[in-house]
């Protein structure tokens, strides 16, 4: 009898392995899903507190599918006094000038052990093991100009008759605009630039890496080039490596199209945190990218998924912290559903954040919701579903509360809402790129304008003062030639502020990506060129510039729904909530029937359950109605036959 049972626990480990086997052809074939420390330790955590947390994971989360333990930013940094997350000169790299693990915090790491004994160890737990990278070269490297290692050879790199240094390849006017003091972006048409960010991913194949997270190279800081080499570099490793790129600030399908088939998960908004605001940002650029048929397209070796960001729920700290977690999730429980709900009908990557040493039983049943789940992985035509009328109990709301609703959008011409300009940035390829032009609107300044859309006749076109760039009047600059012609952008009230196509903060998902000035200085961030075909290109990212017109009070309330089909034929509704009252949400079966053509919901009868009430509906017949909470949600799952 015990030969019976032992062999049928091996056919069935092995019946296991050999689907992850299979699944493997076809790199992350459904969201990764994972842990990552950024939320609750940011960048201060420890060997010994990380492989806390891998243990954790690997007894409580791996069994729902929580397979990545992923280290965020900084685990190089010393944490002494001084040391933050922009400070400089604290960093541990090795004489190639690449970061390596702070011995004082993962004390393996000695003797050039790198991270191979905590990914040894994770991977005995039976978790793959990630790291987070910022973009290029850090500006410590570059300051001790250190040699570029040639991973073919084992030596320095040598080309054309000399050896290649740190100096060579970092491009200071092109740091990460929001770590100014810590990286810059590497000259990849150089083959010293390639050759060191080879050496970079090369070394972390070696230390048995299975997922990286690049930070600074997409979104208004994009970085095609590097991602592009990078990708190469991932897709020759001998075992597959997901490729993450982050922040994602001004993320649009636009700019990301050309960009999903060489990675595996792409962040599209700023940083998410456990503020209400956030969460909402995260609706009109979720409907985008499934609009836009990205979700689970074609990626590096298998398929690329639009990340909405880490689940910042349970035990966190805050961002930019010096210390650990500390606090419990400002979001209500109505709010972390609606969170997590959306996150899974949009099939985002799940990577959690909480401090899983304290996790407790609500966030473990939140976040390991096994109808959730099943959505995330298996479902298929997600996407947002407009054909929803609302009504809410608190009698002061009135028509702003339907601004997204299908019912309310002849009544949007009456809302009162006020309208500014906003320059955001978008692929220079994109037709809304174009429509800049140079105008001498007075005998002293040229000016470079952007076209009138408005239909008021007399409005003021949006306009800005032009100079030569502060770059072209340096005498000792490597890549002046590169920057000829390039000019700075000065506000029309203020001759000293430039303006710069990327945040000088690290934005979070709520904030307004509107353009900005700062103090003008040798960036290329601040340096633009007019093109012939009438677009304004930024040479920080290769972005254009646009203008659009911002309504204030746009989605900040309302109702929203989602919807998809089930891999059984089953239907999935979700109803969201973002009023300020309790608020009956309906949609008509015969408008799911219409959205969905094919499925089982146009065939007949629908039974209905509520996922978070666990509700029985019975029959659904015309309709489906039902009374959400404040920033809450409705789970429905329709079994039609």
């Amino acid at each position: 009898m015990k030969k019976i049972l032992a062999f049928s626990f091996l056919c069935l480990f092995l019946g296991f392995h050999t689907q992850r086997v299979s699944s493997s052809q076809e790199h992350a074939s459904t969201p990764p899903r994972g842990w990552n420390s950024y939320d609750s330790f940011c960048w201060t955590i420890s060997e010994k507190e990380f492989l806390e947390s891998a243990d954790i994971i690997a007894k409580q989360l791996l069994p729902h599918g929580y397979e990545y333990a992923v280290v965020d930013y900084l685990w190089y940094r010393r944490k002494v006094p001084g040391a933050y997350v922009d400070s400089l000169g604290f960093d541990v790299i090795d004489q190639w000038g690449r970061p390596i693990p702070d011995p004082g915090r993962w004390p393996s790491s000695k003797g050039g052990n790198g991270f191979t004994e905590v990914a040894s160890k994770v991977h005995q737990l039976g978790l793959k093991f990630g790291i987070h990278l910022m973009r290029g070269i850090s500006t410590q490297a570059v300051n001790a100009n250190t040699p570029i290692l040639d991973v073919t050879k084992g030596t320095a790199y040598e080309e054309s008759g000399r050896t290649w240094t740190a100096k060579d390849i970092g491009i200071k006017e092109r740091r990460c605009a929001w770590m100014q003091n810590g990286f810059m972006s590497v000259n990849t048409t150089l083959g010293a630039g390639k050759a060191f960010l080879r050496s970079l991913y090369r070394q972390y194949d070696e230390w048995g890496v299975d997922f990286v997270k690049n930070d600074c190279v997409f979104g208004e800081d994009i970085d095609v080039s590097e991602i592009t080499v990078v990708s190469e570099v991932l897709k020759q490793l001998d075992h597959p490596v997901v490729y993450s790129l982050s922040p994602g600030t001004q993320a649009t399908p636009a700019l990301a199209k050309d960009l999903t088939g060489i990675v595996n998960m792409y962040r599209i908004t700023g940083d998410d945190w456990d503020t209400w605001d956030d969460v909402v940002a995260h609706f009109d650029v979720t409907r985008d990218f499934a609009a836009a048929n990205l979700i689970g397209a074609n990626g590096l070796l298998g398929k690329s998924w639009p990340d909405l960001d880490m689940l910042p729920l349970g035990w966190l700290t805050d961002p930019g912290s010096n210390e650990g977690p500390h606090r419990q999730t400002k979001l209500t429980l109505d709010e972390q559903r609606t969170q997590m709900t959306l996150w899974s009908i949009a099939k985002s990557p799940l990577m959690f954040g909480g401090d899983v040493r304290k996790l407790d039983d609500a966030t473990t049943s939140l976040i390991t919701n096994p109808t959730l789940l099943k959505i995330n992985s298996f479902s298929s035509n997600n996407k947002e579903f407009p054909l929803i009328s609302s009504t809410s109990s608190k009698r002061d709301v009135k028509n702003d509360d339907l601004v997204n609703t299908w019912q309310s959008r002849r009544q949007l011409k009456s809302l009162k809402t006020s309208d500014s300009d906003v320059i955001g940035l978008t692929s220079c390829a994109d037709e809304k790129a174009i429509g800049w032009s140079t105008k001498a609107l007075d005998q002293d300044l040229e000016h470079i304008c952007w076209k009138e859309h408005s239909r008021k006749k007399y409005q003021t076109p949006f306009c800005l003062n032009k100079r030569e760039s502060l770059l072209a009047l340096e005498d000792d600059i490597m890549y002046k030639q590169q920057y000829q012609g390039k000019v700075n952008l000065l506000a029309s009230d203020r001759e000293d502020m430039c303006l710069h196509g990327s945040p000088k903060r690290k934005l979070t998902s709520k904030d307004l990506k509107r353009g900005l000035f700062s103090p003008c200085r040798w960036d290329a961030n601040q340096m633009w060129e007019l093109n012939p075909n009438g677009t304004l290109a930024n040479s920080y990212s290769g972005l254009c510039a646009t203008v659009n017109s911002f309504k204030a009070k746009a989605n900040s309330k309302g109702a929203r729904a989602w919807i998809a089909t089930g891999k059984q034929g089953e239907i999935y509704v979700a109803f969201f909530n973002l009023n300020s009252a309790k608020t009956t949400i309906t949609a008509q079966k015969s408008d799911l029937a219409k959205a969905l053509p094919g499925s089982r919901v146009t065939a007949g009868s629908c039974k209905a359950a509520e996922v978070w009430s666990g509700q029985d509906l019975g029959i659904i017949d015309q309709t489906i109605s039902f009374g959400v909470e404040t920033h809450g949600t409705a789970l429905f799952v329709l079994q039609c036959s």
